[in-house]
């Protein structure tokens, strides 16, 4: 019994280990100078008090040992709880350096709920971070990367350290509580390569948690049904988005509309919303009107898997149909 103790003793944490011989250092001192000089220590807790403050050397003077014995017994303490109290507040300070440390190289899992996932450190996903939390809600956002040795936007993000695709890795983000996953393509590979290694991804955090919602970035148009087959909820095909900006800017006129444009979408937020009952059967020339009156911009409509920018004015909006909308 007593061997069993002391095997379950030596696999407690170091910190408490220290702590408990500390404690038990306090009371046995406390307890033999109650007895050794029971006038001056009246009571076991005030020997106890003694103890605490001898051995952390505050030292207040309220009870002094009189007795040859009661010094030499302070003589010990001094020496022997110094020791402790001193290792304890040591090791204290170490482990919380080594969790800051840990939490910064990415090492320490998250624990929340409706947060965002963004896999994958580059440009894109910086300004993504940036705009986040610069919002009015921001959101709790983790970065998982496997590049990266430490947290690069410490204030902002939760950092996780390592593959992307592997079990061990998504779990330590919290996936089942995750609002939203974004997919970021690793342009330092071969596109192919990119995709794949993103495909790949969103297989294993489907493969864990099947109905968080996940966009992915797609550089090859070969690739984006592949995507979808893998359960991406939406796909973004980065290089067909920018070749058509580049085929407007070769066709304009040198004004700067574009860039404007660009600014213009950066400030407002594209959303769809579920018509309302009261809208139904309304013109979509009448439901831009109400829209435009509260400040957003009505661009199109989604009917089913059908999407309709900027239809006829005359479109009657239908049940089940979702506005978009810019706010």
């Amino acid at each position: 019994m007593t061997n069993r103790m002391y095997i379950s003793f030596l696999r407690l944490p170091l910190l408490i280990r220290i702590l408990v011989m500390a404690l038990l250092v306090f009371l046995t001192f406390g307890i033999s100078i109650h007895l050794l000089e029971p006038e001056t220590f009246p009571s076991i807790f005030d020997g106890i008090w003694w103890a605490i403050i001898t051995a952390s050397t505050v030292g207040y003077g309220d009870y002094v040992p009189q007795s040859l014995f009661g010094r030499l017994t302070t003589l010990v303490l001094i020496l022997l709880g110094v020791g402790f109290v001193s290792s304890y507040f040591g090791t204290l300070a170490a482990a919380a350096v080594t969790k800051q440390d840990a939490l910064s190289e990415g090492k320490i899992p998250y624990k929340g709920e409706g947060h965002v996932i963004i896999i994958g450190w580059n440009e894109r996903s910086r300004e993504l971070i940036h705009r986040l939390a610069s919002s009015k809600n921001p959101q709790k956002i983790i970065l998982i990367d496997e590049t990266l040795p430490s947290n690069p936007v410490p204030k902002f993000v939760h950092f996780i350290q390592g593959k992307s695709h592997v079990d061990e890795t998504i779990l330590k983000s919290d996936i089942e509580k995750a609002e939203k996953v974004l997919i970021t393509a690793d342009r330092g590979n071969d596109e192919l390569q990119a995709d794949m290694n993103s495909i790949l991804t969103l297989l294993t955090i489907k493969g864990l948690c099947s109905q968080v919602k996940c966009i992915v970035e797609i550089l090859t148009a070969e690739q984006v049904m592949n995507a979808i087959r893998a359960g991406a909820d939406e796909v973004i095909q980065s290089n067909k988005i920018t070749s058509v900006f580049m085929i407007n800017s070769l066709h304009s006129n040198g004004d700067g509309l574009l860039s404007d444009f660009i600014q213009y979408f950066q400030e407002r937020r594209l959303s769809s919303y579920e018509v309302s009952e009261t809208d139904i059967g309304k013109t979509y020339m009448a439901v831009c009107q109400e829209f435009l009156n509260k400040g957003s911009l009505l661009i199109g409509i989604k009917r089913g898997k059908e999407t309709f920018l900027n239809p006829s004015h005359s479109v009657q909006i239908e049940k089940n149909d979702q506005l978009l909308i810019f706010k």
